[in-house]
This record gives structure tokens, sequence and C-alpha cells, in this order.
């Protein structure tokens, strides 16, 4: 739903939470972004500026507003998306054209739209991956080319192996060498993230607005010889669970397994990172010094750039020498939220 600038100002203050989800409203005197319900006082129309969700407010530089406390229990996805999606999860063959849509009420060209804004692909692109993604799940476990294909939906083999190639970069019969990275889309306080895992660990746990995000989906496919295919495993519940527990003040320390390959400079890197205490922070310098490598403070500097692991590996908890907000991939209103969440601030 498309609403005007009037339309939104009119809906805001109002009981009803019909328009949550929907948009956030921002006040440029008190820099502070609220859900449309929110019970504050209205303020004037020319402070406000409104934007999809609390992600883009805290780019922008607002904090959530303490009274409707807009980063909590915000559903990303509206309830006929999630339906669609579940669907999908409960029978990846079944396919659910316009015709479908149309009779549940739904419009296809803004399910069209949707999916492409948040998944860079159209509805019914989706489903053609969901379909191939557990295809693959099925040759990986021992299945036929053939019967997996024909099991898929696909009137053809040829037609399964070309679809199959353009997601994977090959054949499905050069897929057994290959192995699994599973990713899964979620919200959080911050926003949506990715979070993706091997069998052995998280690999990525990412905000889903980072610029680098598709280079490094890219870097990890090659450098652990695998497709990444949407889809979760129990690494990914538990960083779910934990980063959830942690959002909310209820947790300090993590559990998951990491698998986070890189070079043995970043992976020393990381490992300090881990160790600085919850509600604590460090300098690059600091760091270089413990790594007795005090003039590395540049080389540190990157390899702090280069975890793909937020949070749970936390470089939010570097700072500057001088005790500045440096440069953070998912943002300094991110990166000060975090800090202010664990110093109680």
């Amino acid at each position: 739903m498309n609403l005007s600038f009037e339309q939104k100002y009119d809906a805001i203050g109002k009981s009803e939470s019909f328009y949550e989800g929907m948009f956030v409203t921002a006040v440029k005197t008190t820099k502070i972004f609220c859900r449309p319900s929110c019970r504050a006082r209205k303020p004037l129309a020319k402070n406000v500026v409104f934007y999809k969700n609390s992600e883009e407010a805290l780019k922008h530089g607002y904090r959530p507003c303490k009274v409707c406390r807009p980063m909590e229990l915000e559903e990303e996805n509206p309830r006929y998306i999630q339906q669609l999606i579940e669907e999908l999860q409960d029978n990846p063959y079944g396919k659910i054209k316009d015709r479908d849509l149309k009779q549940r009420g739904l419009e296809p060209s803004h399910i069209r739209r949707w999916f492409k804004e948040h998944h860079n692909m159209t509805f019914h692109a989706y489903q053609r991956l969901i379909r191939i993604n557990t295809g693959y799940d099925q040759i990986q476990k021992g299945e036929s080319v053939t019967n997996t294909a024909f099991n898929s939906g696909y009137e053809s083999l040829s037609g399964f192996n070309d679809g199959f190639k353009s997601i994977f970069g090959h054949s499905a019969k050069n897929s057994k060498n290959k192995s699994i990275i599973y990713i899964d889309r979620f919200s959080t306080k911050l926003g949506p993230m990715f979070a993706a895992a091997t069998d052995k660990g998280l690999c990525l746990l990412e905000y889903a607005d980072r610029k680098s995000l598709e280079s490094e989906f890219k870097d990890l496919s090659e450098r652990l010889n695998a497709v990444i295919v949407p889809g979760i495993n129990e690494h990914i519940e538990l960083a779910k669970q934990q980063l959830g527990e942690y959002l909310d003040g209820r947790r300090r320390d993590f559990s998951v397994s990491i698998d986070a390959p890189g070079t043995e400079f970043q992976k020393d890197v990381w490992k300090l990172l881990v160790k600085i205490p919850y509600g604590k922070t460090c300098s690059y310098l600091e760091q270089a010094k413990k790594l007795e490598k005090p003039k590395a403070v540049r080389a540190v500097a990157n390899a702090n750039g280069m975890n793909r692991i937020s949070i749970i590996i936390p470089c939010h908890r570097v700072i500057g020498s001088d005790g500045s907000l440096t440069g953070y991939g998912g943002g300094l209103p991110r990166k000060k939220w975090l800090l202010e969440l664990e110093q109680g601030a």
C-alpha cells in the first residue's frame, strides 16, 4: 500500500494497529522515531519525516521512542506475506499462481514488488528457487538428478538443469562435491539480518543493508567451496534465539558454534574481539599491542572490518584511541545503540 505524506500524518497517533509495520514516524526536532500508533504528543507536520522501518530511521541518526518502543516485536513480514512463505516451506513443490493470489484477495503486482524489494527477485522466481534448493538437498542426500527433476515439478530434465545452473553456477550432476551454506533472513530490533551457517557452525551474521553483503556471500562460497541456499539448521536457530535474548538485555555471552574462514591473522584478531568483555571497549591500538604487533593498527582495523559475524564476534566494542566511535559495517547509530545496551544507558 503506497501512502501519501498526508495519509501517513493523518494515521499517526491513532490507537488502531492497522498501519503498524508500514512506516515509522521520525521527528526532526527530537531525533526520535515512533510507531504509527504512538501515544506521545503528535508532532507538527513540518517536523516529521517518514521512513519505511526502524532500520532506515537508525541509519539517519534517529533514536527509538521510549513510549512506544518501535524496535520491540517489530514484524518484518506482513502476515499475508508470512503465510505465503510458510505455505512454500511446508510444500516447496507447490505453485502459487497469479490467479491463486487474486482468489485470496492479493494483488499479484504488489506481491511481486514486495519480493523484489526484500529478496531481490519476483515471487515466482522465489518459488522456483525454493523448488531448486529442495532438489539440491535431495541430490546431496543421494537421490538421482532425474528423479529429483521430476519430483520438483519440472516437466523436463533440461529445464531443471538450466534452472539449477542459473542459480548454482554448475550442473546438477556436479553438485555432490559442493558443501551447503544455509541462509535465513529474519527480523531484529536493529532491522532485518541474514544468518548463514554450515554444518560446522555460523559463518555469517550481517545486517541486510550492509553494502558489502553480496561480496561477502561470494567470498564465503569460494572459501568454503559451497553453495548458499535458503534454509535453517541448528546453528542458525541457536544464533537467532541467543541474538534475540542479547538484544532484549537478557544475554551477555554466546555459545553458538562458529565456522568463520579467514587468514590466520584475521582469526587471531577475531579471537581477541570475542575476549572483550560485555560492556567494555577496546581500541585498535590496544588490539595490536595484545597481538605483539603495535605497528599493525591498520591491519587490525582491516581484520575487524572483515568480520562477517556481527555482534557475536563483537567488533562494535572497538573504538578509536581517543574514545570516539569509529567505522562500523552496520552504521554508527547501530554501534551506539549496542554499546548503550551493554553499558546500561
